[in-house]
């Protein structure tokens, strides 16, 4: 087998790298993390607040308060932690004993009732509870 050496432009060997492949692949995996990364915040139970004209400023310790989350299915969440109606005492209290700040601020969806949010202030004061908020939205104008 014979090869052939030449220095002609027609048999010269291209040095050059195509980007725009690479590229390609750097932007769809781009935007697969913005997507998934927007979908892991959003991930909590979704819960429209009630609304008030007025509202207490957060709280300004350096610990986060307790935050217990209903959504308008029932279902709740001691921060992250799912939880029943069963085992919500039992979840409060130990989460309570974690932390100094012993605040637990409800996020109940406008649609729940009453005695579900009583019982929950319940249960949070027996668990150890100094103070106890409800978790409201800002009230849009002209309401």
């Amino acid at each position: 087998m014979a090869m052939k050496f030449s220095d002609t432009e027609e048999d010269a060997i291209v040095a050059e790298i195509n980007i725009t492949p690479l590229t390609d692949v750097f932007l769809v995996l781009l935007i697969i993390f913005m997507l998934t990364s927007t979908a892991m915040m959003e991930s909590g139970l979704q819960v429209k607040l009630p609304s008030a004209k007025s509202s207490a400023a957060a709280n300004s310790d350096k610990q986060k308060p307790l935050f217990v989350t209903v959504d308008k299915d029932g279902h709740i969440r001691v921060n992250e932690s799912p939880a029943t109606d069963d085992n919500l005492g039992a979840l409060l209290k130990a989460e309570l004993e974690k932390t100094a700040n012993k605040t637990v601020i409800i996020r109940g969806d406008e649609g729940i009732l009453l005695g579900k949010a009583v019982q929950i202030m319940d249960l949070a004061r027996n668990s150890g509870a100094e103070k106890i908020a409800v978790a409201t939205q800002q009230a849009a104008a002209g309401k």
